[in-house]
């Protein structure tokens, strides 16, 4: 086999590999594997933090954009339709302003927990699916970055005037006789909306973020042009 039939079958090659000894074989070693995971996983969450933290970047898309909790979903729905969903409809941007600032905080903790990735791990993900490497560093970091991520999410609520808003709302709509009384208060679960809020919001913007490293995940292991280091080049060519 020529240089460049090896090349282009290492991606499958490494799919049937049943070890990192033929990993090795092939060239590709359990360090440089980890080298190429590792550098995949840190173009992606840069590229997908970078996307979701410009203006509009959750809020704009419709894929990731944060809504209300289930709790003020409804009601937000029937306000809108006789023009009274204002106070509503500007806490849910100010929920996707949150996220979209607590961006450049989520990039360096995936970049942080990025470095975490072991050797023995590394093979398997080369060898994985599409998303095999965001799916496990979404299984190995989702606690403790949504233990980072909320106070970054409370804390821009906070700095927004989210908060605020949210006081009059919670009174007005906790007090509400009739029809949406009872929606309302079936929808509790005995937190407070401030924190069903941030609870939500910071999952949701986890869940924007780990749906585009995936995407990123995907581009580099499918075109070329989204391989933009040798590593990754070795790796996943």
């Amino acid at each position: 086999m020529h240089r460049r039939s090896l090349v282009l079958g290492l991606g499958s090659l490494l799919l049937l590999a049943p070890s990192p000894a033929l990993a090795r074989q092939f060239r590709l070693n359990e360090r440089q594997a980890g080298e190429g995971v590792r550098a995949a996983l840190s173009q992606a969450a840069r590229l997908a933090t970078s996307r979701l933290g410009r203006t509009d970047g959750f809020f704009g898309d419709p894929q990731v954009r944060i809504p209300l909790p289930s709790r003020v979903r409804d009601v937000q729905r029937m306000l809108r339709r006789v023009g009274l969903s204002r106070e509503l409809d500007d806490l849910e941007r100010q929920l996707n302003r949150a996220a979209e600032a607590a961006m450049p905080a989520v990039q360096t903790i995936f970049v942080d927990a990025v470095r975490s990735i072991t050797l023995d791990d590394a093979i398997g993900i080369v060898r994985g699916g599409d998303r095999s490497a965001t799916d496990y560093l979404e299984r190995r970091t989702s606690d403790a970055l949504y233990s980072l991520i909320r106070p970054r999410m409370a804390d821009t609520l906070e700095a927004s005037g989210a908060y605020r808003t949210l006081l009059p709302i919670e009174e007005r709509l906790g007090n509400q006789g009739g029809f949406l009384g009872r929606l309302m208060r079936s929808r509790s679960d005995g937190r407070s909306l401030r924190d069903q809020v941030t609870d939500d919001a910071s999952r949701r913007a986890m869940a924007g973020v780990f749906h585009y490293v995936g995407e990123e995940e995907r581009a580099i292991r499918s075109d070329p042009v989204n391989r933009t280091t040798s590593i990754l080049r070795r790796v996943f060519g």
